[in-house]
């Protein structure tokens, strides 16, 4: 048997950057308070306080940091703060992503209901709902809950940029170089002699 040709070439290892989840990203993908109103309205489910939850969640932070400061210096509250405040911007962009997901599925299944051909999607027995209703009612339990963690985020977000001075942004891992190698480095500089 012949062995498969090698590169001669050393793999080199790629580290792909992660981008951190924005609030951004968090607005997008999950409902405002006026969606959320509309929401709740049209299913039955309690009106959440949108404003008391984004008060409640940035005078939170707000506390936990007047509580540190002794222990702290200014970079270690800024860098505490960072992790925290992504935990929540996070947790809300994933509950977003959720309820995106169950609405497209409400959305496909309402769509199959409507198709008079297809009897696997008809209402089911007298008393129970159908699949297309039980998919409505739980896109819009999970876009209830995502604008509720949207708000903490919001409020998070607003308690950071109070407590540290500037503008909350998502960590992102600086660029690993150590793909650089020693051959690597001695090819730029002999190419460098050519320009």
């Amino acid at each position: 048997m012949t062995k498969p040709a090698r590169s001669s070439r050393a793999s080199a290892r790629i580290i792909p950057l992660r981008k951190g989840t924005t609030l951004e990203m968090v607005r997008l993908a999950c409902p405002d308070a006026a969606q959320a109103q509309r929401i709740s309205e049209s299913f039955g489910l309690a009106i959440q306080d949108s404003d008391g939850i984004r008060d409640l969640h940035e005078r939170l932070i707000i506390e936990t940091a007047d509580a540190l400061k002794d222990g702290l210096s200014e970079r270690a509250m800024q860098i505490h703060l960072q992790r925290i405040v992504g935990a929540y911007v996070g947790s809300a962009h994933g509950a977003g992503q959720f309820y995106t997901r169950a609405v497209t599925e409400a959305r496909d299944a309402t769509a199959k209901l409507a198709n008079d051909c297809r009897d696997e999607d008809l209402d089911g027995p007298v008393g129970f709902d159908s699949q297309a209703q039980r998919k409505r009612e739980f896109a819009a339990d999970m876009g209830v809950q995502s604008h509720a963690l949207r708000m903490a985020a919001e409020g998070a977000v607003a308690a950071y940029e109070k407590v540290v001075g500037e503008a909350w942004k998502p960590f992102e891992r600086p660029a690993d170089n150590t793909t650089d190698t020693v051959g690597r480095k001695a090819a730029k500089a002999q190419m460098s002699a050519f320009d």
